[in-house]
């Protein structure tokens, strides 16, 4: 597989799971994409704040840990974000609680901007910019992804220019049809919606495809999404056809739910 440049820009958090679990990981869209793009052998930088806290050099060493590269990593006063999660018997995960720390009012500077027009592809976390960001490198013609399921403020979910939209549905059908037909209707490229146990899809303007879930012992399904799309953006980047893709995103997704967290590390306790 030919290593490619990829930038994953916006949201870290510190993901705190309640008791039982009673324990915290590093986590974020944005970085969980970084982190699994870098275990899949491409070169994989991080645009994106932390505070000047604990919580903000632990981020740091563990992306660094896991080959994620920092130059353009800001630190800012303020708290390193952070979520409260409670995991059901099954396995789900229910948010129960954010704050966004120094990741709110985070936005590239101009030299990260050039820099970021530099990458093969582009892709977007958590961003509360309004979409200036992906309107910049839109323009430029860069290869550019979005998860508009981590953002719930309208005003930050534009989808005209990504070259994907990635969105996730959970187990109904007629909802996940409905957001994969809205999502390309709204100039996606590519749309790409999961859908829980039933798996993913995605329709482009040449082609539409689908497939399951791979079965595995579900330990945790924290960034399972998250690998998802570092998977799919892995194959899709080195130019495999869409249904390769979604299994692609699959079964990196099914690995990430076989243990608790976004990607494979040390937790600490609560």
């Amino acid at each position: 597989m030919k290593t490619l440049r990829f930038a994953s820009v916006g949201d870290n958090c510190i993901d705190r799971f309640r008791p039982p679990v009673s324990q915290s990981f590093v986590g974020g869209n944005a970085v969980n994409v970084a982190v699994q793009l870098a275990r899949l052998g491409h070169e994989s930088f991080y645009f994106g704040a932390v505070g000047r806290d604990a919580d903000g050099s632990r981020t740091r060493r563990l992306l660094a840990e896991n080959g994620v590269r920092l130059d353009h990593l800001q630190e800012r006063d303020g708290v390193t974000a952070y979520t409260d999660i409670e995991v059901l018997s099954s396995g789900e995960r229910v948010i129960a609680f954010e704050d966004f720390g120094v990741c709110a009012g985070y936005a590239p500077d101009q030299a990260d901007i050039d820099v970021l027009k530099t990458m093969d592809h582009v892709h977007i976390g958590w961003m509360d910019d309004g979409g200036a960001l992906r309107r910049a490198l839109a323009a430029a013609g860069i290869s550019l992804s979005q998860d508009i399921s981590v953002n719930a403020d309208p005003e930050n979910l534009g989808i005209e220019g990504l070259m994907i939209a990635f969105g996730s549905a959970g187990d109904d059908d007629q909802v996940g049809e409905e957001m994969l037909q809205r999502l390309f209707a709204q100039d996606a490229g590519i749309a790409v919606v999961t859908r829980g146990s039933k798996g993913s899809a995605a329709l482009s303007g040449a082609a539409r495809a689908s497939t399951g879930i791979r079965a595995v012992d579900v330990v945790d399904t924290t960034g399972a999404g998250d690998s998802f799309i570092a998977g799919f953006l892995s194959a899709h980047v080195s130019g495999a056809p869409l249904l390769q893709c979604l299994e692609a995103g699959r079964d990196h997704a099914a690995r990430t739910c076989t243990h608790v967290g976004g990607f494979p590390q040390e937790p600490l306790p609560l």
